[in-house]
């Protein structure tokens, strides 16, 4: 038998993948047999390549050798040995190993030392077949013969650590903590499969990509689904940040870092490891955007996805508006969540909510009191009527709450300019902003940059959800009388100044102007 080595060692654990289950499935005396040819099998490999056995208890063994390429060589000829054997019929058994190299203890005729813990926490992140090497292990061997399996995190460990596989065969996922805090959602998403596959697209190819859209658009489901997509393709992880909670930009970083377990600088602590950042809710904390295109800037293979009713407006960053859901995506949604079969009130109620995912989940939720067509009565209510379950973020009880943390974060000018554009039910032109509810340009485009205001085809309009909201402020504010007024005498000089035959023939011009 081997001396029991010391000062550098490269520890290698095994053990049966599923042995309780085939031990069910042989019974005890078919199942010895097996376990006995096991052993026979590892013994004669692990010996052969010098291997000090330190312990086997059942169906797992723990050996120590002086050099990593010998466990290795070991652990290689033991699995090819397994897959030759002639196992009895049904009782072919798998193995999964881990090897570590460090400076254990040596309490003869064992070890003591968290190098020893670290060996046996990788053994048992592999499945049958497999063999898993740390990266202390994987620099002192021949690196083609090793598959870098990225950064994982490993049970009693604070830190992540880098993992390889012998041999290039495919296994499922690692069983190690995941690399990956990414929330798990209760339902599944419909619709927006073309949506999730062009974020993941601008992730492959941007370095900072932000989803704006108005509350209740699904910018942060969105961004969940793509970036669950994309797990597999960050060997150092996938991280949720939800920032909802913070009022202080300063804060960002410390909640990132606090995140990633950085104890150091997080700038040094990313390095040049692969991370995707998912950083939610960010419109209330968008002065630290400086700060995070440097930190993008300073770690090379750093990527961020950021949700935000509006855009960072730094260096390298690429929009993508998250619109409301096609109109065939908004009836299978709310039909699936109300459990309903679609008709015409479930056309029309989708349309006056605007097709939002928010609107229609928290519609669908009063489908167990009302039918669709008493939920469609109530429309006139729907900023208080429609509540999500105790479970919902606070921002997202009510259809008022997720529009009212969007006008909390405007400026006074900005607040009366969306209350007074409300007066127009479908839009309006830029002269009829300016003439009506006197508009200027710096904030019709701090609206529009929040998400709360929509702009084309030389019009500026809100979904309806908004304007409601809106509509309230504007009569709260005393104003409404007034603006009002406005609003008729602009179109009333409107219309007289028209030609009136243009305006009889209906002259798509003279009706695009109002």
């Amino acid at each position: 038998m081997a001396e029991q080595p010391t000062g550098t060692v490269t520890l290698l654990f095994t053990d049966i993948e599923a042995s309780t289950r085939l031990l069910g499935r042989l019974g005890a005396d078919q199942y010895g047999k097996a376990l006995d040819l096991h052993r026979r099998l590892l013994r004669e490999a692990f010996e052969r390549h010098g291997g000090y056995e330190v312990d086997v208890e059942g169906d797992a063994f723990f050996v120590a050798f002086a050099s990593a390429q010998a466990a290795v060589a070991a652990a290689q000829e033991g699995q090819q040995a397994l897959t030759a054997a002639e196992w009895p019929q049904d009782a072919a058994i798998t193995v999964r190993m881990g090897l570590h190299t460090g400076k254990p203890v040596a309490v003869p005729p064992k070890y003591v030392g968290l190098d020893v813990h670290k060996a046996a926490r990788i053994m048992a992140a592999g499945h049958g077949g497999q063999v898993l090497v740390s990266a202390a292990t994987a620099a002192l061997v021949d690196p083609a013969q090793l598959r870098d399996l990225g950064e994982h995190r490993l049970k009693d460990f604070d830190e992540p650590v880098e993992l390889f596989q012998l041999g290039p065969d495919e296994f499922p996922p690692l069983g190690t903590i995941s690399n990956t805090n990414l929330p798990q959602p209760a339902s599944s998403l419909v619709g927006r499969e073309r949506e999730v596959a062009e974020v993941v697209e601008r992730v492959h190819t941007n370095r900072l990509v932000t989803l704006t859209g108005p509350g209740g658009t699904g910018k942060t489901r969105l961004a969940i689904e793509a970036a669950s997509e994309l797990v597999g393709e960050f060997k150092a992880g996938v991280f949720w940040v939800g920032l909802a909670p913070l009022r202080d930009p300063g804060l960002v970083l410390q909640m990132v870092a606090q995140t990633l377990g950085a104890n150091e600088d997080l700038a040094d602590h990313i390095g040049e490891r692969e991370v995707l950042l998912l950083l939610d809710n960010l419109e209330q904390v968008i002065d630290v955007a400086p700060e995070l295109a440097a930190l993008v800037e300073a770690c090379p293979n750093l990527r961020l996805l950021v949700t935000s009713r509006e855009l960072l407006r730094v260096r390298g960053e690429v929009e993508y508006p998250v619109l409301p859901l096609a109109h065939p995506d908004a009836l299978e949604l709310f039909c699936a969540r109300a459990r309903v079969e679609q008709d015409e009130t479930i056309v029309e109620l989708c349309r006056r909510l605007d097709n939002l995912p928010l609107a229609l989940e928290l519609a669908a939720a009063r489908a167990a009191v009302l039918s669709p067509r008493q939920i469609l009565d109530r429309m006139s209510q729907r900023l208080d009527v429609f509540k999500g379950g105790r479970d919902a973020d606070p921002r997202q009880q009510t259809l008022r709450a997720t529009i009212e943390w969007s006008y909390e974060l405007l400026s006074a000018e900005d607040q009366r300019l969306l209350a007074r554009l409300a007066v127009f039910r479908g839009g309006c032109t830029l002269e009829a902003a300016q003439e009506v509810a006197g508009a200027d340009l710096d904030p019709l485009q701090s609206l529009v940059a929040k998400s709360l205001l929509r702009h084309g085809d030389e019009r500026f309009w809100m979904l309806e959800t908004i304007r409601e909201f809106a509509f309230e402020r504007l009569v709260a504010s005393g104003e409404a009388d007034q603006i009002r007024r406005r609003h008729a005498e602009h179109f009333v000089s409107l219309a007289e100044a028209a030609d009136e035959e243009a305006a009889r023939a209906g002259d798509p011009g003279w009706l695009a102007s109002i």
